[in-house]
């Protein structure tokens, strides 16, 4: 599955399995629900990751760690979807990849072609001098305003300190899982689309936002990807996600694209690529 990922992203799900083995153990999931697990070989080393959703939600006591659990497919259907979004932001391939571009995702840590990615307009999370905002990480954080509410949420300054999302391979992923976590209105969170949590308004309805992994590209960049027809981007996105659902052996759903949905407008991550 990740066979081709670079020893770096063999250390950052390293470092995430054992936090969501630490979190399950916290939270005292049970040894059933402990055992349901996926297996990813990287390298040749077996890192197990617990089926599990764990998140880190700031609250006024700080920081406390959440589990959501659902039935295994449901999971597993996640999973995929967060590693074929993942997978694309950070993708290496190309058509004539050894063992196709599909296998090559998490090739990248910071984005190929960076600029400053400084809105001048965000008044609550100001850029800081000198500093530059471009996609780091699994999911490619971009912009003032995302590191802002980020580092808000996990406590760390990535405002004046934006690297460790790229340096350090717990933050990276603790920025991605949160991004992944959060809704910003009018948009849901990609976990409770992918899960089946959210419900779609009229107005999501009439602009086609369905649920499905389509809605998922949506939420990540969907002013540029989405409501435009046809879209190789999109198609890359969803060619990453069935990848992962025929190894987990499970159904990919309804809506895998946007071609046709609007966007939400602006919100948690904009132009990544």
């Amino acid at each position: 599955m990740l066979c081709v990922l670079a020893d770096y992203a063999a250390a950052v799900l390293a470092g995430v399995a054992q936090q969501l083995i630490t979190a399950a153990t916290v939270a005292k999931v049970n040894a059933q629900v402990a055992e349901e697990a996926v297996v990813v070989v990287v390298e040749e080393e077996v890192v197990v990751v617990v089926v599990a959703v764990v998140t880190l939600k700031a609250s006024s006591q700080g920081p406390h760690l959440k589990i959501c659990l659902s039935d295994t497919e449901t999971r597993k259907k996640e999973i995929a979807a967060f590693f074929g979004q993942t997978s694309h932001e950070t993708t290496g391939g190309w058509p004539t990849t050894p063992d196709g571009p599909f296998a090559w995702g998490y090739c990248f840590i910071r984005e190929v072609n960076p600029s400053a990615y400084c809105n001048p307009s965000s008044i609550a999370y100001p850029c800081a001098p000198g500093k530059q905002y471009y996609g780091r990480g699994p999911i490619q954080l971009s912009w003032n305003y995302n590191y802002g509410q980020c580092g808000e949420a996990l406590g760390l300054d990535l405002l004046n300190n934006p690297d460790p999302v790229a340096t350090n391979p717990v933050i990276s992923f603790k920025t991605t899982i949160w991004f992944w976590m959060t809704p910003q209105s009018p948009k849901p969170s990609c976990h409770d689309v992918i899960t089946g949590l959210w419900i779609p308004s009229e107005a999501d309805e009439l602009a086609g936002r369905l649920p499905g992994y389509g809605t998922t590209t949506n939420i990540i960049n969907g002013g540029l990807e989405c409501g435009i027809g046809s879209d190789s981007r999109v198609e890359d996105r969803i060619e990453f996600y069935k990848t992962y659902c025929d190894l987990f052996g499970i159904e990919y759903g309804d809506n895998l694209d946007c071609f046709h949905q609007r966007p939400f407008g602006f919100g948690l991550l904009l132009n990544t690529k």
